[in-house]
């Protein structure tokens, strides 16, 4: 059970459970590009991804005592920002049916102002057919492809077994390639 805990992290959860906020602060500066990247993806607009990774975090510390350790603290607060980040797009379409989401990609260095503008047309158009997957498929290319989550990291995560994951990411995939396909031509 405690083999999952990450080094020098079972200190931290340790004082979290006891109300440490500088723990805690450790653990939000420790994760939350990785939340925030998830969240982006999952949404597809900066401002409201921004709105649910915080409430994740307030969430995780007000049900810290609730972590067990069975999984990653990273999966555990994975499953917080999916979860919201699925509400929240719900909160969204309910709002404004019409309401575009902002596509616009997270800043890239790159070697010249042209690269840079391809790059960021491609990164647009990826977000947007990440955008226009089934949450249930999106979930999966983002945790796989995108953060790197091991497939049993994201069964734990998603609360479904593996062949099910497996199953989504390649129906993901096939249906990424063919929104990037009309988009983009063959790549």
């Amino acid at each position: 059970m405690r083999r999952r805990i990450e080094s020098g992290e079972e200190e931290l959860l340790y004082r979290c459970k006891e109300k440490d906020i500088k723990a805690f602060e450790v653990l939000v500066r420790r994760y939350q590009k990785q939340m925030l990247n998830i969240a982006y993806r999952m949404i597809g607009d900066y401002d409201e991804a921004c709105e649910v990774v915080q409430d994740a975090f307030l969430s995780a510390y007000k049900n810290i005592r609730r972590f067990k350790g069975k999984a990653k603290f990273s999966t555990w607060l994975c499953t917080i920002v999916l979860n919201l980040s699925k509400n929240r797009l719900r909160q969204l379409r309910t709002w404004s049916d019409k309401k575009q989401l902002s596509n616009d990609p997270l800043p890239l260095q790159t070697a010249s102002p042209q690269e840079d503008l391809e790059r960021r047309e491609i990164q647009r158009k990826v977000q947007e057919c990440i955008g226009l997957l089934d949450l249930e498929f999106r979930e999966v290319i983002i945790l796989r492809d995108i953060q790197g989550l091991s497939y049993e990291e994201i069964s734990e995560a998603l609360k479904i077994p593996g062949g099910t994951v497996k199953s989504r990411l390649f129906r993901a995939r096939e249906a990424l390639r063919d929104c990037l396909k009309k988009a983009m031509g063959d790549l």
